[in-house]
């Protein structure tokens, strides 16, 4: 019973792998880069400094891509 439940476990950990990777991996697609994956860099290499919260970060990468400057829109099109 133990080795079925340790494979069970075994298979929930690499779908949950899978679904995380696929999550990130959307979010690429339409221009929405992973919160976790800046908060990792930012506490890895700029230990110190301040980190956004997810609705700064949010906020910042939508300006960033759609923002307009000297009367035209930056974005995917």
């Amino acid at each position: 019973m133990k080795k079925a439940a340790k494979r069970t476990a075994d298979a929930l950990r690499r779908y949950s792998a899978v679904w995380t990777g696929a999550v990130q991996m959307a979010r690429l697609m339409v221009g929405i880069p992973d919160y976790e994956t800046y908060v990792g860099h930012r506490l890895t290499n700029h230990p110190g400094e301040p980190v956004m919260t997810y609705e700064e970060f949010f906020i910042e990468r939508q300006t960033a891509r759609y923002s307009v400057e000297k009367g035209r829109l930056r974005g995917c099109c």
